[in-house]
């Protein structure tokens, strides 16, 4: 199956840019109440995944140089992420796909220039495995 199916295309993804303060980044995941949210650099390049424990390590080893009070002076580009979220290929297949599910709550998809496309959310992945298995359970009643 082609996976552009399940695409959630860039529009309709919430993401910041290595631009982003980590006052907007907070905010953004507060609002939107999502735990991890793709990052992108100039000319709509993937660049990673931050997570909210990405941004709580960043702050607390800082020493208390970093606060939420002045969580707006510092860029997201500054935080080192813990997890290396990995992008797949528009023409990649369900394997790959559902591979890099199983360790990521989202799959980024980008085209043959690395340029953000969208995600593939897990839950969609889920959903479509579970087709199978109902199949399957079908079959063997």
């Amino acid at each position: 199956m082609n996976i552009a199916f399940f695409l959630l295309p860039k529009q309709e993804v919430v993401s910041v840019t290595l631009d982003s303060t980590l006052r907007q980044t907070l905010e953004r995941m507060e609002y939107h109440r999502y735990t991890a949210v793709p990052i992108l650099g100039k000319d709509g390049v993937y660049t990673g995944t931050v997570t909210e424990g990405d941004l709580l390590w960043y702050m607390k080893n800082s020493n208390g140089k970093v606060t939420f009070e002045n969580a707006s002076k510092c860029l997201l580009k500054d935080v080192p992420l813990k997890v290396n979220n990995k992008p797949v290929s528009i023409d990649a297949n369900m394997e790959d796909l559902i591979n890099l599910a199983k360790v990521q709550n989202f799959v980024p998809v980008v085209d043959d220039m690395n340029r953000f496309i969208g995600i593939v959310r897990r839950s969609q992945i889920i959903e479509y495995c579970e087709k199978f298995v109902s199949k399957e359970s079908v079959n063997i009643q």
